[in-house]
C-alpha cells in the first residue's frame, strides 16, 4: 500500500474519512475571473512583488504574537477573503505547501457576520487539525474529492518561503509567496493569459489592503474589512462618477415641444408610410385632444391609457396626455386580453385612447373609451392653443409596465425630471439637429419607445415610424432606412447584430446605429460607414442609464462594453457586502442619480426593496435602484455586462421574468410543477425552455403524453406575449436536485426532436420544395433531422430566426414572404403548400397573359 507515512489500513481510512469530509461539496475548482489579460498572450509567466514596510511588518507580527496566532494564519485569512472577493463565492478552497514537501488543500467558510478575531482562530485551529493527515500525498486527497477528474483541485497557490521546494509550479493561475526573513514580502506568480499585469499591481495592493485592514479591528466582522486601495475606491466612486451637466430642471417635455413648434412650425415632425404631421400640425391636433382630456379630467398625476396601433394618432394621444397634465400608460394591443385587464385595473385609468378596430380585443374596464379615429369629430371643435397645464417636473410622465416576480407585470412611475435629463443628454451627445430623421419600431409598451419620441420631437427632427412587418426584414429595413435618409437609428441588440453582418454603401445617411436592450456579442467592421453606440438601462432609470461608442476590434477577449454612465447618473458595482468590487471583478449593479423612477404603483414593498438608501452620497434622500444585473469595471472605466442576479432573463431584447411565465403555466389544470430557464445550446439563440411535471392522473397508465407542447403553446399565447412563451415545453417525471435539496438547473436536459414530436414519426422531405424548405430549417435551426410536420416555433424558431427563412424563400422562389406567412404555415408541410399554390398561381397567370398577378406577400 503507497500511503506515504501511514503503516496501518485503521490509520489510512481515517485519513480518507477526514479528507472526504473536509472537500465534501466542492465539485469544482475555485474559479476566478480574467482580469485584463493580452488578446494575443500566449501562456506565459510573469511575478510581481511588493515588500511592506518594517514598520507594516511588525505591527503583523505584534498582532499575531499579542493574540497567539501566526503569521501564516494572517496570510491564509487575507488570501481567503482576497479569492473570495474575487470569485464571490463564502467558501473558498486553495493549496498551501506544507513542510517544503507536500501540497494541502486549504478549505475557508467566510460568515459575513463573524469577527475576524474569532474568524482567524478557527483557521488556526483548521491549519492544526490538518496536520494530523499532512503527509497523505495531493493526488491521493485529489482522488477522494468531488471534482471530476479532468479538473484540478485548486487554481492558486500559497508558499511561504520557509516550506517552499525550489522546484517549479506552473500548474496554477496564481502563486503566492510569502518571504518573512526580513521585512514581509508577498510575490504572486501569475498567468499571462489569465491575468493583465496591471490586474495583479492592482491584487497586490489589495492583499496589503486586507493585512491591514485584519489587524485594524480585531472585532470588526469580515464584511467591513477594506479591499480596495484608497486610491482605486476614488477612482471607482468619484472619479468614473464624475457625470454632473446642466439641464433644464423647471420645464416639462411638451413644453420644450412647445417652444420647438415655435422655431420651425412648419418642419415635418412626424411621418407614417404615405401620412406625415408638421410640428404646427401635430400641435395643434395635439392640443384639441388635450383640451377635451382636461374637461375629463385630467391632470397632473392622472393616468390616460393608451392602446393604439403605430400611426400618427399614437403620438398625437402621447403628446396630448402630456400637455393636459396626465401620465400616459401604454398597452401593446398585441398583449393578451387577461394581461390587458390586470394592467388596466392595476393602473385605474380613467380614460383609454384607442382605436375603432382594437375595441373587441380590450377587456372589459371602466375607463372612458375615445377613439381617436373615428370620435375625432368630438374633439375637433375644442382649441388648436397650446392648453395651461399644471403639471411640473416632478410629477409622472408616464407608467411602463415590466414582467414581475410575482406572475403579474409590474408599473414603473417616470416623473417628467428624469425623462428631461434623459433628453438633454442624448440631444447633447449625439449633436441632434432639426435636420435629423430618426426611426421609431418599438412598441410604446416598452421604454424604448420613449427614447426614440421625445429627444428628436423636442429638437426640430422628423421621427419616421416603421411599419411592423419592416421590423422583422432587416434586408428590407436596410432598404427603407436608406431610401428614407434616416440618419439616427434605434434597434434592440439581437436585430442590430443582423445589421452588422449586412453590406452597407458608403452612401448611406444613416450616421448612428443605437442599440440596447441585451448583451452585445460582436464588434463592427471596419467597413460600417456610421457609429454604433451600445446602451444599457433598466426602464426604473428612465431607459437609458450607460452608453458608449463600439468601435472596430481586432482579437477582443471580451464582448463590447455598455460604456460609462450618462449625464447626471452614477454606477456602483457592489459585492454582497454592499462595498464596491475591484476593477475586472463581478459585481450587482446599482444605480444613482436624477433619472430614478419614483417606484413601482401599488407596490410599496417592492420599491423599498429595489430603491434603497445611496451610502455614497451625502444628500440623506438619494437612492439607488438595486438592478440585478451582474456587471464589472473595465480598466479604462467602461462597464462589461455579464449576467442576471436572479430569475430574470433577456430573451431577444425582452426583459422576462421567468416567475411570470411559471406563474401563467401553473393556472394549467395538468401542470402541477414547473420550471422555466433560459437555453442556449446553439451558439447566439438564446430560448425558453419549459420543464413541467404534470399532475397525477390514476386514470392514466403514463403522465407523459397528457399533453403535447402546441396545446401550452396556444394555452400561454391567451395569457403571455408572444416572446415570453417558451419554444419547448419537456415533461419530466422530477426535477433533478442539488444536494441541498434545490432544483439543479444546470441539469435539466436540453430539449431534443424525439421529446418535442411525442408519438409522431419523423417524415422526410417529398418533394423539391419540401428539400428546399427542410435545408433552410437545418441551416437556421441547427438541428436535424427534419420532419415535414416539425413546427418552426417548437424547434426552437422565434422571429429574428425566421427573418432569415423568410429571406432565404424570397430569394430561392423569387417572391415575396413575410414574415407573417411562416406564423400562419409554421410547418414545412403547410408552407411549401402555399409556396406551390402561389407559384403555380403565378404560372396561369402569366400563361393567360389577362392581367399581371402581381406577387405581394403571401
Amino acid at each position: 500500500m503507497k500511503n506515504s507515512g501511514y503503516t496501518s489500513i485503521k490509520s489510512y481510512s481515517n485519513a480518507e474519512e477526514f479528507w472526504r469530509d473536509w472537500l465534501r461539496g466542492f465539485t469544482a475548482p475555485l474559479k476566478l475571473p480574467a482580469i485584463a489579460p493580452s488578446p494575443s498572450a500566449v501562456r506565459s509567466r510573469e511575478t510581481q512583488a511588493i515588500s511592506l514596510s518594517g514598520a507594516q511588518t511588525s505591527d503583523l507580527m505584534v498582532f499575531a504574537q499579542n493574540y497567539q496566532l501566526t503569521l501564516h494564519t494572517l496570510i491564509q485569512g487575507a488570501w481567503s477573503l482576497l479569492l473570495s472577493h474575487y470569485s464571490g463565492e463564502t467558501e473558498v478552497l486553495f493549496g498551501q505547501v506544507s513542510g517544503g514537501v507536500n501540497t494541502l488543500p486549504i478549505r475557508v467558510a467566510l460568515a459575513t457576520d463573524a469577527s475576524v478575531l474569532s474568524w482567524l482562530r478557527d483557521l488556526e485551529a483548521q491549519w492544526a487539525a490538518i496536520g494530523d493527515y499532512a503527509s497523505v500525498p495531493l493526488a491521493q486527497i485529489r482522488a477522494w474529492s468531488e471534482v471530476a477528474p479532468e479538473l484540478p483541485l485548486f487554481e492558486t497557490l500559497v508558499i511561504f518561503e520557509t516550506d517552499c521546494s525550489k522546484g517549479k509550479q506552473d500548474d496554477y493561475s496564481l502563486i503566492l509567496s510569502v518571504d518573512a526573513e526580513s521585512d514581509l514580502a508577498l510575490t504572486i506568480d501569475y498567468d499571462r493569459s489569465q491575468f493583465g499585469d496591471d490586474a495583479i499591481a492592482r491584487m497586490l495592493g489589495h492583499l496589503e489592503t486586507l493585512l491591514a485592514g485584519i489587524i485594524g479591528n480585531p472585532e470588526q466582522c469580515l464584511a467591513q474589512i477594506p479591499l480596495l486601495t484608497a486610491r482605486e475606491r476614488d477612482q471607482i466612486l468619484t472619479e468614473w462618477n464624475q457625470t454632473e451637466a446642466d439641464y433644464p430642471k423647471n420645464k416639462c417635455i411638451h413644453q420644450l415641444f412647445e417652444e420647438q413648434v415655435e422655431k420651425t412650425p412648419d418642419a415635418v415632425a412626424v411621418v407614417f408610410e404615405q401620412q406625415q404631421l408638421t410640428y404646427r400640425e401635430l400641435n395643434c391636433r395635439a392640443n384639441q385632444l388635450a383640451q377635451y382630456l382636461q374637461k375629463l379630467g385630467v391632470k397632473p398625476e392622472v393616468l390616460v391609457g393608451i392602446c393604439v396601433e403605430r400611426s400618427l394618432e399614437m403620438v398625437i394621444g402621447l403628446l396630448a396626455i402630456l400637455k393636459a397634465g396626465g401620465a400616459y400608460v401604454p398597452l401593446d394591443p398585441a398583449y393578451p386580453r387577461d394581461r390587458l385587464a390586470f394592467m388596466l385595473e392595476d393602473a385605474k385609468v380613467s380614460v383609454l385612447l384607442t382605436q375603432q378596430s382594437l375595441i373587441e380585443k380590450l377587456p372589459n374596464h371602466q375607463a372612458k373609451i375615445i377613439c381617436l379615429d373615428t370620435d375625432w369629430k368630438i374633439i375637433e371643435p375644442e382649441s388648436q392653443e397650446n392648453p395651461q397645464s399644471q403639471a411640473q417636473p416632478d410629477n409622472l410622465a408616464y407608467i411602463i409596465y415590466t414582467s414581475g416576480s410575482t406572475g403579474q407585470p409590474k408599473g414603473v412611475l417616470i416623473p417628467h425630471s428624469g425623462l428631461q435629463n434623459l433628453v438633454f443628454w442624448h440631444q447633447s451627445t449625439f449633436k441632434i439637429t432639426p435636420h435629423d430623421r430618426a426611426t421609431q419600431l418599438a412598441s410604446i409598451a416598452f421604454d424604448a419607445s420613449v427614447w426614440e419620441l421625445w429627444p428628436y420631437l423636442t429638437a426640430g427632427a422628423a421621427v419616421y415610424l416603421v411599419k411592423s412587418d419592416l421590423v422583422a426584414a432587416p434586408v428590407e429595413l436596410q432598404e427603407w432606412l436608406f431610401n428614407q435618409q434616416i440618419t439616427v437609428s434605434f434597434l434592440p441588440t439581437p436585430l442590430a447584430e443582423v445589421f452588422l453582418n449586412l453590406e452597407w454603401p458608403q452612401s448611406t445617411q444613416l450616421r448612428l446605429l443605437l442599440t440596447g436592450g441585451d448583451r452585445l456579442q460582436r464588434y463592427p467592421s471596419s467597413s460600417i460607414p456610421f457609429e454604433v453606440i451600445n446602451n444599457y438601462g433598466p426602464t426604473e432609470n428612465t431607459v437609458v442609464t450607460t452608453s458608449g461608442q463600439v468601435i472596430h476590434q481586432g482579437e477582443k477577449l471580451t464582448n463590447p462594453s455598455i460604456g460609462r454612465p450618462i449625464a447626471n447618473t452614477q454606477i456602483y458595482l457592489l459585492d454582497r457586502y454592499g462595498q464596491p468590487v475591484p476593477i475586472g471583478v463581478a459585481g450587482e449593479l446599482h444605480i444613482g442619480g436624477v433619472q430614478l423612477a419614483r417606484g413601482y404603483l401599488n407596490r410599496p414593498e417592492l420599491t423599498a426593496e429595489k430603491f434603497i438608501a445611496n451610502p455614497f452620497n451625502r444628500n440623506s434622500n438619494a437612492r439607488l435602484y438595486k438592478t440585478g444585473d451582474i456587471a464589472r469595471y473595465l480598466p479604462d472605466g467602461n462597464i462589461e455586462f455579464l449576467e442576471r442576479i436572479d430569475n430574470q432573463v433577456k430573451i431577444r431584447g425582452f426583459r422576462i421574468e421567468l416567475a411570470e411565465i411559471e406563474a401563467a403555466l401553473k393556472q394549467h389544470p395538468e401542470i402541477q410543477e414547473t420550471v422555466v430557464i433560459p437555453r442556449e445550446d446553439i451558439p447566439g439563440n438564446k430560448r425558453l425552455v419549459a420543464y413541467i411535471i404534470l399532475r397525477y392522473n390514476p386514470q392514466q397508465e403514463s403522465t407523459n403524453e397528457l399533453i403535447i407542447p402546441s396545446q401550452l403553446h396556444q394555452f400561454l399565447k391567451q395569457k403571455l406575449p408572444e416572446y415570453m412563451v417558451p419554444s419547448a415545453f419537456i415533461v419530466l417525471e422530477s426535477f433533478p436536485l442539488t444536494p441541498n435539496g434545490k432544483i439543479n438547473r444546470r441539469a435539466l436536459p436540453a430539449p431534443d426532436l424525439s421529446r418535442l414530436r411525442g408519438d409522431s414519426t419523423v417524415v422526410p422531405p417529398r418533394t423539391p420544395t419540401e428539400e428546399i424548405l427542410a435545408s433552410f430549417w437545418r441551416e437556421v435551426l441547427k438541428v436535424e433531422p427534419i420532419s415535414i410536420h416539425d413546427n418552426f416555433f417548437e424547434l426552437g424558431g422565434h422571429s429574428l430566426l425566421a427573418t432569415q427563412v423568410v429571406s432565404r424563400i424570397s430569394q430561392a422562389f423569387e417572391m415575396e414572404v413575410s414574415i407573417r406567412c411562416l406564423f400562419e404555415a409554421p410547418t414545412i408541410v403547410e408552407l411549401s403548400d402555399r409556396i406551390e399554390s402561389f407559384l403555380w398561381a403565378k404560372s396561369a397567370q402569366i400563361t393567360s397573359t389577362t392581367s399581371d398577378l402581381e406577387l405581394g406577400e403571401l
